[in-house]
């Protein structure tokens, strides 16, 4: 099939690697432009960028995807799919209504649950024990176009975004293949979202990674898992951020003092918290690397009886 791929995020690399591989015509790969990253706040390519230009295949970065530049592009192409897998722009409809056989989502959730745009965050923040990928049919809404395909996965209690994205990543490339491969054969049950279902997965926001101890250890867990290691939780410790990355609950029930460390183990330490304890087993401290929980008690950075969060 001739196929235009839309996308940029590391979650899209595995998508736009199975067309290559699986013999398809890709016409262009579209995706954002570079953006000033790190330290030196250097112009950096995109994670698809990376992977599709030493594969010398062509290569658009429209500032805006609504443009007539843009538009004029897909037209001037004719694709059959236009493929979109965390692209990052609102697609217009003259785009989503051009190809012969519709515009193609990858979307992160078994929709209709977790529309939006932080779909694995907003499942792991919520304590849900399982997710999945939908390929879909876009419209002009926010991810309410047809069912096509979907695969469900379960979500460990401890696993991290950063660890569920790419298994996430790799199954939505296979999903989108099988997708591909049923049009292609004419052979597709289009299966309306049921809105009764909806749920959404906003944007993470800065408020979303601070975390207060008066909520119960299970919560504070999940939006440590659902945020490592991008963008990170904190809390504050002698009026700087300690960022926390992994942890693990202990207890779910008893009130002590949110916030104070209890005692040391030989993985990190005790947190109390609203209701139950967490046991904290990485962190950050402000301009240093990441480490264990307990290698930054071992160098005296912190000890049992420190509250956190003030």
């Amino acid at each position: 099939m001739r196929i235009i791929f839309m996308g940029t995020s590391e979650f899209a690399v595995p998508s736009l690697k199975a067309i290559i591989n699986n013999g398809h015509v890709l016409l262009g790969v579209v995706t954002q432009p570079d953006r000033p990253r790190g330290r030196g706040h250097k112009l950096q390519p995109t994670p698809i960028k990376d992977y599709a230009q030493p594969l010398g295949l062509p290569i658009m970065q429209f500032n805006k995807i609504k443009s007539q530049e843009a538009i004029e592009w897909f037209q001037a192409l004719q694709p059959e799919v236009v493929v979109v897998v965390s692209y990052g722009q609102i697609i217009p409809a003259e785009i989503i209504n051009l190809p012969e056989y519709g515009c193609i989502n990858v979307h992160a959730s078994l929709l209709p649950e977790y529309r939006g745009a932080a779909p694995i965050q907003r499942a792991i923040m919520d304590g849900k024990t399982n997710t999945g990928i939908t390929t879909m049919y876009m419209n002009e809404g926010l991810d309410t176009g047809d069912i096509i395909m979907q695969t469900a996965i379960d979500i460990g209690i401890n696993m991290t975004h950063g660890e569920l994205e790419p298994i996430l990543a790799e199954q939505g490339a296979e999903l989108l293949i099988k997708t591909l491969q049923a049009i292609d054969r004419g052979d597709i049950e289009r299966i309306s979202q049921d809105d009764a279902q909806v749920s959404y997965a906003s944007m993470i926001k800065p408020e979303d990674e601070i975390l207060d101890w008066n909520q119960d250890s299970g919560s504070l867990h999940n939006r440590i898992r659902a945020l490592s290691p991008q963008p990170g939780c904190y809390t504050i410790y002698a009026g700087e951020k300690l960022k926390i990355y992994k942890s693990r609950v202990i207890s779910k029930d008893g009130v002590g003092t949110p916030g104070l460390i209890t005692n040391a183990t030989k993985d990190g330490f005790i947190i109390e918290t609203g209701l139950g304890t967490i046991e904290i087993l990485e962190v950050q401290k402000a301009g240093k690397k990441r480490m264990s929980a307990r290698d930054f008690m071992n160098g005296g950075n912190i000890k049992p009886g420190v509250l956190l969060g003030c």
